[in-house]
């Protein structure tokens, strides 16, 4: 699964290979310090919760330009 660092859990390398964006279907970036999913694109940032992707928009964090 990954190293735990309090609640967080790392993404394996290979799933995030597979995982995109819903919104642009875009690629996503690994946020270990915030523990979340990065879309540049939609500028959304979705959380890991238990080492599980939450790929939901309603579930994503808005992120500033130039931030993620």
């Amino acid at each position: 699964m990954g190293e735990r660092e309090g609640n967080k859990v790392g993404v394996d390398p290979k799933l995030l290979e597979l995982l995109a964006c819903p919104l642009t279907k875009g690629p996503l970036t690994w946020d270990a310090e915030r523990g979340e999913l990065v879309s540049r694109l939609a500028k959304l940032a979705y959380p890991v919760r238990d080492g599980i992707p939450i790929m939901l928009p309603s579930e994503a964090r808005s992120i500033a330009p130039g931030k993620g």
